[in-house]
C-alpha cells in the first residue's frame, strides 16, 4: 500500500468518530480529545517498552512509586517504608482506601506478584531481583523485602517511568507470564481503560475511575504526587496524517496533539486558540538499533564501522531544518544529567567518510549479507530518520533490504529472534526517551546481557561489569568515572546509534490548563 493511502485510510478511521451522534458529545466539558504521535497498538506494559503503550500505563495503572520533578523517587501507593538490618530488609506499608477498577481491594500480593512480572523483563527490575532473598507480603498492607546485600536503589527501582513501569495489576493478571500479554487491562490508576472503544489503528477510549484515591500529600510533578483526574473521559484518536491531526486541533474537533510535526509548528504557533510548547526538557534520542545475535550485525567490527559513518548533524537536519529543536555530539547519557559525558565522542559523529567506511566494512569481513531495515512509514520521527539510514548504508555498501511497515507491526516484530532469511530483522530505528538514559540503573539500550536483554540482545561481559560496579558505588565522583568507562566501552560494544536528541513539543487548545512537563499525562489536566 502506498503510504499516502495508508496515511489516508487511518486518519479517515480516526476522524470517523467525530461524525457519530454518541461520540459526537466528546466535545463537552468532560471530555478531553488527544492525538498520540503513533497508534496504541500493544497494551501491556511489561510485554513491550512501546511509549504509547508506557502512557496508556500511567492512565491505567498506579505504581508504588513515583519521580518527582527532580527524577527523585517519593511514596505513590504506599504510605512510605522503613529499612531495617543494616539496609537488608524493606518494609513497605500500602495507602488505605487502594482499589483496583474491578472493585476489589489492592493488597501486598498483588504487589508481590507484579514486582516479580516487572522485574523478570525490566534491566533495573532483574538488579532488584538479583540483590533480593526474599519477597513476600506478610499481611495484605505490607511489602517485605528480605535483600542479600542493602539496595538503597529499590524505590528508585520501582518508580522508574521509562521504557517501562513497575505497574500495579490483580495478582491473577500479574501470574500471566511476562512474555505473553494480559488479557485485561485492570489497573488502580486515575482512568479506566474501555475495550470496547479500542479500535487498532484509530481510537482508544478512558473513563475516570471515581474509586481512585490521589495522595493527599506531595508536589505534582513527574510521576509523583496526588494525579487528581478532572475530565471524565478521555479519547486518543489516532492521526498518522499530520494535516488531519493539525485540521482537526485548530478546529477545536481535538484538544491536544503529542507531537506536531516540524513543518506545521510554525503554524499552529501563529494560531491564538493554540500553545504549542517543548514540555520534554530531557528530550527524546532517536537511535539505530542492530540485532547483535543474526549475521550481518552479530559481527561487532561491523558495527563498529557503521557507528563510525554516522553524522549527527545529518540526522538531526533530516528532521528539522530549525537548530533549536535538536542538539548534536551525544552520548549514552542525557544531556544535563549527572551522568553525561564526552567520553569518546571527540572521535565520533563528525563528516561521514565514506571512503574510510567502506574500508572498514571489508575489513571487518562483510560479504554483502543482506541488512532487512524495519523502516515504520506512519512514525513522524523514525520514518525520516529511518529512511536517512537506509540511505547512509547503501552509501558505505550495505546490501540492505527495506522492509516498510507501521509502527504496530515493528513492535511486534522486532521480539523476533529468527534469522533474516526466516522473518527476523538487522536493524530498525527508535526513540529513547530522556527518562531512559538518565544513568546506568535505567538505560536498557545498554544493557549487554544477552537474551534478558532489550531488543538486539547484545552480550557484553564488560559492560555488565561497569553497571553492576556502578550500582554497588555510592560516590557520585565515582560513580561519574564509571559512566564514563560505561559510554566508551559501548562505544566499542557498537550495539545501538544515537542520532542526536530532539525536542518535540506539543500542541493544545488554550482552554486546555494543567498539562504538566515531561512526557504527555493526563492528571492535573482540567479544561477552563
Amino acid at each position: 500500500m502506498l503510504r499516502r493511502h495508508f496515511l489516508g485510510a487511518a486518519s479517515a478511521a480516526a476522524l470517523a468518530p467525530l461524525a457519530m451522534p454518541r461520540l459526537a458529545r466528546a466535545q463537552g466539558e468532560s471530555v478531553l480529545r488527544f492525538v498520540p504521535f503513533v497508534d496504541l497498538s500493544l497494551l501491556d506494559p511489561i510485554a513491550t517498552t512501546a511509549t504509547p503503550t508506557r502512557n496508556h500505563a500511567f492512565m491505567v495503572f498506579d505504581t508504588l512509586y513515583g519521580l518527582d520533578a527532580n527524577f527523585q523517587p517519593q511514596p505513590q501507593m504506599v504510605a512510605g517504608h522503613v529499612v531495617e538490618d543494616d539496609g537488608k530488609l524493606w518494609k513497605l506499608t500500602l495507602r488505605e482506601g487502594l482499589k483496583f477498577h474491578d472493585n476489589t481491594p489492592v493488597r501486598a500480593r498483588d504487589c508481590v506478584a507484579s514486582i516479580r512480572r516487572w522485574a523478570a523483563r525490566d534491566p533495573f527490575g532483574q538488579a532488584l531481583t538479583a540483590a533480593t532473598d526474599e519477597l513476600d507480603a506478610p499481611d495484605d498492607k505490607t511489602i517485605r523485602f528480605r535483600l542479600k546485600k542493602p539496595f538503597p536503589l529499590l524505590p528508585s527501582a520501582l518508580a522508574k517511568a521509562s521504557p517501562s513501569i513497575c505497574a500495579i495489576m490483580p495478582e491473577r493478571l500479574a501470574n500471566t507470564p511476562p512474555t505473553r500479554q494480559v488479557t485485561e487491562m485492570i489497573g488502580s490508576g486515575p482512568f479506566r481503560f474501555l475495550p470496547d472503544q479500542h479500535m487498532a489503528g484509530a481510537r482508544a477510549g478512558y473513563a475516570k475511575f471515581d474509586g481512585y484515591v490521589p495522595r493527599p500529600d506531595g508536589v505534582v510533578g513527574g510521576t509523583a504526587g496526588p494525579k487528581v483526574a478532572h475530565f471524565e473521559r478521555v479519547d486518543w484518536l489516532t492521526m498518522p496524517d499530520p494535516s488531519s491531526a493539525s485540521g482537526a486541533l485548530q478546529a477545536g474537533e481535538v484538544d491536544w496533539w503529542e507531537t506536531p510535526s516540524p513543518d506545521l509548528a510554525g503554524l499552529l504557533k501563529r494560531n491564538r486558540q493554540l500553545r504549542v510548547e517543548v514540555k520534554d526538557r530531557q528530550g527524546l534520542t532517536p537511535i539505530l538499533r542492530f540485532n547483535c545475535i543474526q549475521p550481518p550485525f552479530d559481527n561487532v567490527a561491523l558495527r563498529r564501522a557503521v557507528l563510525g559513518a554516522v553524522d549527527q548533524s545529518e540526522f538531526m537536519q533530516a528532521y528539522s531544518s530549525d537548530p533549536e529543536t535538536w542538539s548534536v555530539k551525544l552520548g549514552m547519557f542525557c544531556p544535563g544529567t549527572p551522568m553525561a559525558n564526552d567520553a569518546g565522542l571527540d572521535k565520533l559523529f563528525g563528516k561521514t567518510d565514506i571512503a574510510k567506511a567502506k574500508r572498514e566494512i571489508a575489513a571487518s569481513g562483510y560479504k554483502g549479507e543482506r541488512v532487512a531495515f524495519m523502516l515504520p512509514m506512519d512514525h513522524p520521527v523514525s520514518a525520516p530518520l529511518g529512511q536517512l539510514g537506509i540511505d547512509l548504508f547503501k552509501r558505505i555498501g550495505l546490501n540492505v533490504d527495506i522492509q516498510t511497515m507501521d509502527t504496530g507491526t515493528l513492535f511486534q516484530r522486532r521480539n523476533s529472534r529468527e534469522p533474516v532469511e526466516k522473518g527476523g530483522w538487522s536493524v530498525f530505528p527508535s526513540m529513547v526517551s530522556g527518562l531512559n538514559i538518565l544513568d546506568p540503573a535505567v538505560t536498557s539500550v545498554a544493557r549487554a546481557n544477552g537474551l534478558d536483554g532489550w531488543y538486539g540482545w547484545p552480550t557484553s561481559n564488560e559492560a555488565e561489569r561497569l553497571r553492576d560496579a556502578w550500582m554497588e558505588e555510592r560516590d557520585p565522583a565515582q560513580q561519574k568515572a564509571i559512566a564514563e568507562k560505561i559510554q566508551l566501552q559501548a562505544w566499542s560494544d557498537a550495539t545501538f546509534i544515537p542520532t542526536g536528541q530532539i525536542f518535540q513539543p506539543m500542541a493544545w487548545r488554550r482552554n486546555i490548563d494543567g498539562v504538566l512537563d515531561g512526557f504527555v499525562k493526563f492528571w492535573n489536566v482540567r479544561r477552563v
